[in-house]
């Protein structure tokens, strides 16, 4: 049985999408999962092109248990192809999601972030990264629960053992 590929992605690959890969890797290796689902993370922008990500960012993760491993990459066309989940952070870049080339054939797997999310206070992951170690928080507590919730949709949907 092929493996679950989900993608997360945000503007930079430095800050949010890293952190999401990361908290849903430490969650399904956590389910036991880890033999159904393939996840990664990418930007829309070519800026931190194999880059570590933000050093708030894995400081923040670690403070909260999990481990980033992970270089910066920009989206491509055939990630819509090679990804059953593409996860936008927030509408900006699931706008550029929907601009590639072959987006329309692949609309109905790229979701926002928040949409999985039980008691959103926004459809939108906001970008720590003008912000301070608390902006840090807050975007690994609003991604935490929304990657539970979409944990639990892919036990219900998608993911057999």
């Amino acid at each position: 049985m092929p493996k679950t590929r989900i993608l997360f992605v945000c503007l930079g690959n430095i800050c949010r999408s890293p952190l999401a890969e990361a908290i849903f890797k430490h969650k399904i290796r956590a389910k036991k999962l880890a033999h159904l689902v393939e996840a990664d993370s990418c930007g829309t922008a070519n800026y931190h092109v194999g880059d570590t990500p933000d050093p708030r960012t894995i400081k923040n993760a670690l403070k909260n248990g999990v481990v980033i491993d992970h270089l910066g990459r920009q989206l491509s066309a055939r990630d819509l192809e090679a990804y059953d989940f593409i996860i936008a952070m927030d509408r900006s870049n699931h706008t550029n999601i929907l601009r590639l080339s072959n987006a329309t054939d692949h609309a109905h797997k790229i979701r926002l972030m928040r949409s999985f999310d039980i008691n959103p206070s926004g459809d939108e992951v906001p970008d720590p990264y003008y912000g301070d170690e608390e902006g840090f928080q807050n975007v690994f507590e609003i991604l935490s629960h929304s990657i539970d919730s979409f944990i639990e949709f892919l036990e219900k949907e998608h993911l057999k053992s």
